[in-house]
């Protein structure tokens, strides 16, 4: 009996205690890893050049490439290939397939430089503008001058039109008198009393050439809003890529920055067909700068026009020749002249991009003025317009163009990339594309080939042998964030009449880099500040959104594959449109919950105006409201409708639950899978934070689990909250799950630490790579910079890795674990334990835990450490060594003035401080 016990306990065994853990982390692929955007300068690229940077990118972690080709560099001209060229597609092709065998995906741009144009653009299909010319009359006499185009740039052109002429005097009435006008431009009209203005509106061209254009790609900028201009742009990639997509994942188009683009053939007609009325007599309410309500309203439905033409006639267009080519399609939204949200949701992956340095509130967190332009923060609201449209409508990825001029150049390190990360993941973004990577030749020297504007994600940097540890980081976090579905519960409507109804300006373009001027200022914004820091979790939606939206399961929905929102909330506005109010009202009828911040004041733009107020009044009266307390609150067919000035208030009176986390200073952003929710936690605060802390969605299970190292276990939980223990700048993802697995083993939580053994003794420092040359070898009495030893120039210029050696002893000791803490790290570094790799130290704090590589007696630790670029680049200005040779721009620092590193200061590199091994017990 004994022994048949003996033999049922050891099968128990091997079937289940002597597995491996199951691992929580969701399956990666080459989409959870992060991307780069690729420049080819000039398309002076080889077979060989390409294998060698795609195979040394893959090693990196980097799970593909945005192929953007641009201007060349000098010297290199009988390098160069034509965008599109057949040797141009044999490149092309040859990548694609390289970068499959490496399990790798490739994205290419439909132009070269941006914005979109080219060499294919027409005079006609090239970007339009408005000209407009005015001439006075008095009465009984005729307009001495012909009405013809004065603009000397566009003499010559063919596609220049007269599309309006329009009289106006004292009394503000209008004549229209474009059939007036002769071809050769004589005006057949004068007035019988009084004076007159006449409006004469062109429709000319911006002549804008595409900007950084690589051979082959330079041409006119293309219009965006003219009904054939994008099918017949596309048509040379048809040419190029014939039946074949060529191994494309998705074809990109990048942010908008088309300039002075405010027209278009046929814009009356389309205006029109659209607003219902003609634009002719009120053309001067348009053109001129007015504070009157009618220049509102005439430029309300003027800039909707210009919306939906750029949605209908480029964006969607452009998504269905991608699909033509069995491809996706990527589109920057940001810069247009439409609504932000339906032009982000009109493709299958939405970009944003962030410009500039974020301020952290991180412990030692380095962030150098003198390295950053302080007039470009990025703005996690402003990254929420294109999550906000791929939740909605269910699209699976969002990507970011990410870390423009994050620093000065040759400045940035891992550790200040992170954050930056971390503030874009919990936008709602799941797809980084890091900005960037230049090919560069082999036999191109010291820095290689750069683009002047990224910070410089490339081989030849000097903090490259550390950068798997921020891809791995990457690529953990992005596994969950593209895993399942957003769990957003509210909808913020965005309020983009009360912007369409400014009387100033004409075009109203939506850039990341102005939105202090039409973001900012804004309830709508001051709403999604104080929600996103209550703990609540939002997408905005759109008009076009509202009005397709149904109230399903409790929940509204606007997309099949979209997600499900409890509440609608209508931040204070002036403008609404009738349509928009019906809808919300609809929904209301039929269950769902509503917000109003305030009444609608106002129906937008000029069409029956007085008309649709009236509307839009008598469907507010239908809401019988109720004053509760402090505020009023109706029941609405299934739904309610509550209308408060405090939206807080009005959440808590509906029921709608926010995540108390955020009570101490954490971030979030939560995902929902079957069964469960995964929660992505984040720490930006500079203290330490050790407590439980509530969850709204706890499940029967909850693990946690570190992006930073792969680590997982079960958590402790006690009354609905998580045990957690994060040091400033950490992070960390919690997935709550219904179902329990048993195989998964505890959390190991820090009980307490032991006083630290600090490695005060000798230490040998050589260097192993880098240059210009290889300082030489000492020995240390502390740990100190290399950078401190003036007695060697060449510490003084040294871009590389240099190596900290020591040996040490370990008494018998019951710690659990030993943390290694790096007091000062400049920048990152690999720790080689008795000649095991420990791993990689790249971010703040700077700790790893290395208990597992050390044992009783002598120890012997290696810390390789790798700089930034910055020493050996000032070395190189200051000795006028040749490395800015480019065509076009030929390089600027962060202020776009030209590049001059030769005064700058040494740039601190290696080690200082102390370094300590922290002895750490975890409960049993």
């Amino acid at each position: 009996m004994k022994f048949k016990n003996i033999i049922k306990i050891s099968v128990f065994c091997f079937a289940f205690g002597n597995l491996s853990a199951q691992n929580p982390w969701p399956k990666t692929t080459e989409a959870a890893k992060p991307w780069t955007r690729w420049w080819w300068m000039g398309s002076a690229v080889d077979e060989k050049g390409l294998d060698k940077q795609l195979t040394t990118l893959s090693e990196a972690g980097f799970g593909g490439v945005e192929i953007v080709p641009i201007y060349g560099a000098k010297g290199f001209e009988n390098k160069y290939i034509n965008y599109l060229s057949p040797e141009w597609m044999k490149m092309l092709q040859f990548t694609t397939d390289k970068a499959k065998s490496l399990n790798m995906g490739v994205d290419m741009a439909v132009g070269t430089g941006w914005p979109i144009g080219g060499p294919q653009v027409s005079e006609q299909d090239a970007a339009t503008k408005m000209i407009v010319q005015t001439y006075e009359i008095s009465p009984d006499k005729k307009i001495s001058e012909k009405i013809i185009l004065k603009d000397e740039k566009q003499k010559n052109l063919k596609t220049v039109k007269l599309d309006i002429v329009t009289a106006y005097n004292e009394k503000n009435e209008a004549i229209v008198l474009t059939d007036k006008v002769t071809q050769d431009g004589i005006l057949n009209w004068k007035p019988t009393s009084g004076k007159w203005t006449v409006y004469a509106v062109f429709s000319g061209k911006t002549l804008q050439k595409v900007k950084r254009a690589a051979p082959g790609g330079e041409g006119y900028t293309l219009d965006h809003f003219s009904p054939d201009a994008a099918k017949e742009y596309l048509k040379s990639f048809d040419t190029a890529f014939g039946n074949s997509n060529y191994g494309i994942r998705s074809f990109f188009n990048d942010s908008y920055e088309v300039y002075n683009a405010d027209w278009t053939a046929g814009f009356k007609e389309e205006f029109k067909q659209r607003r219902g009325y003609d634009l002719s007599p009120y053309i001067k309410y348009l053109v001129n700068d007015s504070e009157s309500e009618m220049a509102g309203r005439i430029k309300s439905d003027y800039r909707e026009t210009m919306s939906e033409l750029i949605l209908h006639n480029f964006t969607e267009n452009f998504t269905n020749w991608a699909h033509s080519k069995n491809s996706k399609n990527t589109n920057q939204a940001h810069g247009s002249p439409g609504n932000l949200l339906d032009l982000y949701a009109a493709v299958d992956i939405p970009e944003s991009e962030t410009f500039g340095s974020t301020k952290f509130d991180i412990q030692g967190l380095k962030r150098n003025l003198e390295d950053i332009n302080t007039k470009e923060v990025p703005d996690i609201n402003m990254l929420k317009f294109a999550s906000s449209a791929a939740n909605i409508t269910g699209k699976p990825l969002i990507s970011n163009e990410s870390f423009t001029w994050l620093t000065e150049h040759f400045k940035t390190s891992w550790s200040q990339v992170k954050p930056e990360a971390e503030q874009i993941f919990l936008s709602g973004i799941n797809h980084i594309f890091y900005h960037g990577t230049t090919y560069t030749p082999a036999d191109v020297q010291f820095p290689g080939w750069l683009f002047y504007a990224s910070t410089n994600f490339v081989p030849e940097n000097s903090l490259w042998p550390n950068i798997k540890g921020l891809n791995s980081y990457i690529e953990r976090t992005q596994s969950v964030l593209q895993s399942g579905k957003s769990d957003n519960e509210i909808l913020l409507y965005w309020p983009v009449y009360d912007q369409w109804a400014s009387p100033k300006g004409k075009d109203m373009t939506f850039k990341i880099h102005n939105i202090e001027k039409w973001l900012h200022p804004t309830v709508f914004y001051e709403d999604l500040e104080k929600l996103g820091k209550a703990g609540y979790s939002l997408d905005m939606i759109s008009d076009k959104m509202i009005s397709e939206a149904k109230f399903v399961n409790q929940n509204i929905k606007v997309a099949e594959d979209g997600g499900f929102y409890k509440v609608l909330i209508i931040p204070e506005l002036n403008y609404l449109p009738e349509s928009t109010l019906k809808n919300i009202l609809e929904l209301a009828q039929k269950g769902a919950s509503v917000i109003f911040q305030s009444e609608p004041k106002d129906v937008p733009g000029f069409f029956e105006f007085e008309k649709r107020r009236k509307e839009l009044q008598e469907a507010w009266k239908t809401i019988a409201f109720q004053q509760n307390v402090n505020l009023q609150s109706a029941n609405f067919g299934k739904g309610k409708i509550v209308l408060s000035s405090d939206i807080e208030k009005a959440l808590e009176f509906l029921k709608i639950e926010r995540e108390k986390l955020t009570d101490a200073g954490l971030k979030f952003v939560r995902r929902k899978f079957d069964g469960g929710k995964y929660y992505y936690i984040v720490n930006h605060t500079s203290k330490e934070i050790n407590q439980n802390i509530p969850l709204n969605f706890m499940g029967n299970q909850a693990a946690l689990m570190n992006p930073g190292n792969g680590d997982f276990g079960i958590a402790e939980t006690q009354n609905n909250s998580v045990r957690i223990q994060l040091k400033s700048g950490e992070s960390l993802i919690i997935k709550a799950s219904e179902i329990q697995d048993r195989s998964i083993p505890k959390w190991k939580y820090v009980e307490r630490a032991d006083a630290p053994i600090i490695l005060n003794q000798p230490w040998q420092l050589t260097f192993k790579e880098g240059g210009p040359e290889l300082p030489k070898s000492r020995t240390l009495d502390k740990i100190q910079p290399w950078t401190s030893f003036t007695d060697d120039a060449s510490t003084q210029s040294f871009s590389g890795t240099g190596v900290y050696r020591t040996s040490f002893k370990i008494k018998k000791n019951k710690a659990d674990d030993f943390v290694l803490k790096l007091d000062k790290l400049y920048e990152s570094a690999k720790i080689i334990i008795n000649g095991q790799n420990a791993g990689i130290v790249w971010s703040l704090p700077f700790e790893i835990n290395v208990g597992k590589y050390l044992k009783k007696g002598k120890n012997t630790i290696q810390i390789e450490v790798s700089n930034l670029m910055a020493n050996r680049i000032r070395y190189m200005d200051q000795n006028k060594i040749q490395w800015r040779n480019y065509h076009e721009i030929n390089f600027v620092n962060i202020d776009y003035k030209p590049f001059d590193a030769s005064g700058w200061k040494v740039q601190p590199s290696g080690l200082d401080g102390e370094i300590q091994l922290i002895p750490v017990y975890y409960p049993k």
